[in-house]
């Protein structure tokens, strides 16, 4: 059985991209320091969120850090849209933009054995865990990397974020239905790949 890793099971953001990541606010103009200082604490509270989010949406980890950059770029620009609130709601909305761009003209890298840039590792960790674990997340990111993108990111912030339907649909400003409807079929996707690998690694004699 394939476990979802959640949301606190890849931070995301290393020390060195949330520094690269605290420069943007050089992007606003430097009369207004009030623009500046909500740009710094998007940053500061978003960036993770967005970096788990570009991930899990498709782009490669190595293309991360890259398209969180655009991510906050973008918010620079258009600070002023950006409704009181509404600022998950707009950072995702641009991230599953960029990532959706990033698929169509990058070839997707797989870094199977990378473990995320600021997930904690055991000192003397057990090899045979640590092939478990990297196994278990290629197999995801194959499955996601399947699954339509507007069914891929319903099931993402609620299956791996652990959001509310609720707050999914005020996320994505989509009707609640629309937003039970896609989580339904990617599921309903998500189950059925899974069933073909497991069928797979049994007539292979292997664990899935």
């Amino acid at each position: 059985m394939i476990e979802l890793p959640r949301s606190g099971d890849c931070k995301g953001v290393s020390r060195g991209e949330a520094l690269t990541l605290m420069q943007l606010p050089a992007a606003v103009p430097p009369d207004s320091r009030a623009a500046a200082g909500r740009l710094t604490g998007l940053v500061m509270e978003h960036s993770a969120f967005v970096w788990r989010s570009l991930v899990r949406l498709g782009v490669p980890r190595a293309d991360a850090e890259d398209a969180a950059q655009q991510v906050f770029l973008v918010a620079a620009r258009r600070l002023g849209d950006i409704e009181s609130g509404r600022e998950a709601a707009f950072l995702f909305s641009t991230a599953l933009r960029i990532a959706s761009r990033t698929r169509r003209t990058q070839q997707r890298r797989r870094e199977v054995l990378e473990e995320a840039p600021s997930e904690r590792v055991d000192p003397a960790p057990d090899p045979e865990e640590m092939m478990d674990r990297a196994r278990a997340r290629a197999t995801l990111d194959a499955i996601l990397d399947t699954m339509p993108l507007e069914q891929r990111a319903v099931f993402v912030l609620f299956e791996l974020e652990q959001m509310t339907t609720a707050n999914i649909a005020a996320l994505l400003d989509l009707p609640a239905g629309t937003v039970a409807s896609r989580l339904r079929r990617a599921r309903e996707h998500f189950q059925a790949a899974v069933r073909r690998i497991e069928a797979r690694a049994h007539f292979r004699g292997e664990s899935p």
